[in-house]
């Protein structure tokens, strides 16, 4: 995969702390980057879910990895409410959100697609991907499918023990 997705590389608002965070505060874990927002019905929460089922399986490794969440949908994603739909899924996932022009460009290097529509309805598409880097912000795979039926969950911590014990 390498070469064909870039290093990690963002500047964002970690949405607990109100802090600017980049790629550099994640350094010495594995990072998984996940693009979604807190009110989808299905996909985010039935990926998030996952990942905090691989993270299980995973064992001690799992100490070394890192979620962030990178919402697609500030408008409604506030700092608090971010901060407390991330907690939800474990202590080790972060809520990210940018200024327009920080999510887009995040979005562009990794080419997430999403779309918000206000009107007739509020409706928010993206991408369900997760983007895996290893602890020197390098790209290993892409986690796909965590939000249907019977995802390999073991296959996929078996995957991360192995990123985590570089």
């Amino acid at each position: 995969m390498r070469g064909l997705v870039p290093p990690l590389a963002f500047t964002m608002t970690d949405a607990a702390t109100g802090k600017t965070v980049t790629e550099a505060d994640f350094r010495g874990a594995v990072t998984l980057l996940y693009f979604g927002y807190t009110h989808c019905p299905d996909v985010c929460p039935a990926t998030l879910y996952n990942l905090q089922r691989i993270q299980t399986r995973m064992g001690a490794a799992a100490a070394k990895v890192r979620v962030l969440f990178v919402t697609v949908d500030p408008d409604r994603d506030t700092p608090s409410l971010l901060a407390q739909y991330t907690a939800l899924f474990g202590a080790n996932m972060t809520g990210l959100r940018g200024t327009a022009d920080q999510l887009y460009a995040l979005a562009r290097r990794y080419r997430v697609v999403f779309s918000v529509s206000k009107t007739p309805t509020y409706s928010v598409t993206h991408s369900a991907a997760v983007y895996v880097f290893n602890a020197k912000g390098q790209p290993e795979f892409i986690i796909a499918g965590l939000d249907t039926p019977q995802p390999d969950l073991d296959g996929i911590a078996r995957d991360l023990r192995d990123v985590a014990s570089e």
